[in-house]
């Protein structure tokens, strides 16, 4: 699909977001959020009872009386996606290859925290960590994003899940809630998803294929790893060959899938067939009535 044709379908996603935003942001999401942290709002007269850590002491000496500083609770909470632009992700066997699909997911992400009031960020990575995009609110920000993701090409082989974890960790101080977008066919990220998730909601969302899940009989097909150049032929008219495809497949979701729990984390997978909005939808609703 070229540029012109998944902007044209991005552009759909501000109207279709409208539910998901009330799913996204409510539910077990707005209470994880609650209370996070407080801002400053005025000061008032010290009554009895109240605690004189919070006594404005600046205030009090200027009017000569007693006066307490008042604070709200925070209500942003930042959206934030960590987006992989690896060579691997441009890859798929249907109408949409991975990053087209990860890209859609990232747009409907933002429009949702737009519709919600709240910020939204996110960070492309290749093999280096790659674009970081603070975290900020409006339509000109979050098309801004998008136009980037479209235009990314990636500037070498490998994937460097792992730094764009830590960079985030670093950056991002308030909890906030973060969907890491990946095929995740890369190594030495799993710790750093842990330490992330230990201080914000993580969302792990796997772009998978539909080969991934089952290798069709097309004879003696020729391989070519996108991130090396390496290429095989694959003898996929033999059954047995289809077989330890399909097994190894398994045991790769299986892998990630028990990853994502030990480091506490949400797993969610989206295939290149699947339509982006109908999977996030069930995911945050499920989430919402938990």
């Amino acid at each position: 699909m070229d540029r012109r044709e998944l902007l044209a379908r991005i552009k759909t996603f501000p109207l279709k977001a409208a539910a998901l935003a009330d799913d996204m942001l409510s539910g077990d999401f707005k209470s994880i959020f609650k209370g996070q942290g407080m801002e400053f709002s005025e000061v008032r007269h010290y009554e009895l009872g109240d605690d004189i850590r919070s006594i404005d002491w600046n205030v009090s000496a200027r009017f000569g009386t007693p006066y307490v500083k008042q604070y709200q609770e925070e209500r942003d909470m930042v959206v934030f996606t960590v987006l992989d632009c690896s060579r691997s992700m441009h890859t798929g066997s249907g109408a949409l290859t991975r990053y087209e699909q990860g890209l859609f997911a990232l747009a409907l992400t933002a429009f949702s925290a737009e519709r919600a009031g709240q910020p939204f960020g996110s960070i492309f990575f290749d093999h280096a960590d790659g674009q970081f995009f603070y975290p900020a609110k409006g339509r000109s920000h979050i098309m801004s994003v998008i136009g980037k993701g479209l235009d990314y090409k990636p500037k070498g082989g490998g994937s460097c899940l792992g730094e764009a974890l830590s960079r985030t960790a670093r950056i991002l101080k308030r909890r906030s809630l973060i969907i890491v977008i990946s095929d995740f066919i890369c190594i030495n990220w799993e710790q750093e998803l842990k330490d992330l998730s230990g201080r914000h909601d993580i969302i792990a969302l796997r772009i998978s294929d539909p080969l991934d899940k089952e290798m069709m009989n097309a004879g003696l097909l020729r391989f070519e790893d996108p991130e090396t150049g390496i290429t095989l032929h694959a003898p996929t008219g033999f059954a047995s060959f289809r077989s330890a495809w399909n097994d190894w497949q398994d045991e790769r979701a299986e892998l990630w899938s028990a990853i994502c729990k030990h480091a506490g984390v949400s797993a969610l997978e989206l295939s290149t067939n699947d339509d982006a909005l109908l999977v996030l939808s069930h995911f945050f609703r499920k989430r919402r009535g938990r």
